[in-house]
């Protein structure tokens, strides 16, 4: 089974097709042009490389969120029109749990952070149990000194990843024991990552409804938010 996944809930653009076999091929670009622009031209380049076609494809993966909203739209607009156009299933993966499996050596707490802004982070705690990656928490979008006294309560080993490090890693050192911090190549979201998830559960004929797949966004938007405001919601 050959899996075509993306992931465009940050500012990384990323494209990966994998088979049972391993990793046929991956694009990841942290660029500042929109992923209007770039997802379709690397789904096209990266198919022309590993010398494929759309129609080799038997399953897509994309990311739901949490992350950026635009982003997220993009990305699981063109992944269902693909699975639409081709009829061959999709499955939707939280982007916490893609940014989680980036560090699946890892025998302690995992815990992704996407920056939410407004010193909050999107995050979810997991943790590999014979070799399944599973979930202690739900997915969130929590304040950071929510997310400290829910870490503080831990005894394991607790590795940080995400783009949320690098604007909290002094705090988190402070005041969260035994804490880690992946490489900084594993803080960037890997579509790889993404189609490793789906693949079993494409295998097993899990499929999403394209009718009701839609991004997972966690907390509303600004321009919702600015609206409730103006409005006394």
């Amino acid at each position: 089974m050959i899996v075509l996944g993306v992931d465009s809930s940050s500012s990384t653009a990323t494209c990966a097709l994998i088979s049972e076999k391993g990793v046929l091929g991956e694009i990841n670009l942290n660029d500042k042009k929109q992923h209007s622009v770039l997802i379709m031209d690397m789904i096209d380049r990266l198919l022309k490389d590993c010398n494929l076609t759309i129609k080799d494809i038997d399953g897509f993966a994309i990311s739901e969120g949490p992350g950026s909203f635009t982003g997220l739209r993009i990305g699981m607009a063109t992944l269902k029109g693909l699975s639409f156009g081709t009829n061959k299933p999709c499955v939707s993966i939280s982007s916490l749990k893609g940014l989680a499996y980036n560090v699946i050596n890892f025998t302690g707490i995992i815990c992704p952070i996407i920056d939410a802004l407004r010193n909050n982070v999107y995050t979810c705690l997991y943790k590999f149990e014979n070799g399944e990656l599973i979930s202690l928490t739900d997915s969130d979008c929590l304040s950071l000194d929510e997310l400290i006294e829910l870490l503080q309560e831990k005894d394991e080993p607790i590795m940080f990843l995400g783009d949320g490090v690098q604007k909290h890693k002094q705090t988190l050192s402070e005041k969260v024991r035994n804490t880690y911090f992946a490489p900084i190549t594993s803080n960037y979201p890997k579509a790889s990552s993404i189609c490793s998830l789906a693949l079993p559960l494409l295998q097993e004929g899990f499929f999403n409804d394209l009718n009701t797949m839609a991004p997972i966004y966690l907390r509303k938007s600004q321009a919702e938010r600015e609206y409730e405001q103006r409005m006394g919601l």
